[in-house]
């Protein structure tokens, strides 16, 4: 278990987290994504691209950007924290590059049945891109004190004022 650490009265999970066993399998397990993802796109993933109709081939492109992005910011992160723990970058440098390179939210995914049609392989590693983001936007909140207060927001008042939001309502 992680021990947090105090700096000027906040509790900082980062320090800890990124020198632990935890972090170097997160580590590892992005990094692999990005080189199983490279392989893919390069070899069967352009092979099977190429024998999709047009309409899901413009989807598989759409998505394959969309996955690359996603990978890209993943693994800036991942390099940032991994530059701290070894003392190369302060969390201070950290934070100030991790606000360089936000990560994008999930926001603007196709249709499920746009997906359904793309190869088994692609969606596969979609999914897997879309949990380990997830996961890294966890940790984050974490590591920056958001998490805490997030903890304690209403989460049925803060979908409701999204809802409204996105509906127009309530301005």
């Amino acid at each position: 278990m992680l021990e947090p650490q105090v700096d000027d009265g906040a509790i900082s999970f980062a320090r800890g987290f990124v020198k632990s066993d935890a972090f170097m399998l997160l580590f590892r397990e992005g990094m692999g994504l990005v080189e199983q993802t490279a392989s893919y796109l390069d070899g069967d993933g352009r092979a099977e691209s190429a024998a999709l109709p047009r309409d899901v081939a413009l989807t598989y492109a759409t998505e394959s950007m969309r996955l690359t992005t996603r990978l890209m910011q993943i693994a800036s992160w991942l390099l940032v924290q991994r530059a701290v723990a070894e003392g190369e970058m302060t969390a201070e440098q950290a934070r100030a590059e991790n606000n360089k390179v936000r990560m994008s939210d999930a926001a603007g995914q196709p249709a499920h049945d746009e997906v359904a049609r793309l190869p088994q392989a692609l969606r596969d590693l979609m999914a897997h891109s879309v949990r380990l983001q997830e996961r890294i936007r966890h940790l984050e909140g974490q590591m920056s004190g958001a998490g805490l207060a997030r903890e304690q927001a209403n989460p049925v008042q803060d979908q409701l004022a999204n809802l409204k939001a996105r509906l127009g309502l309530g301005r």
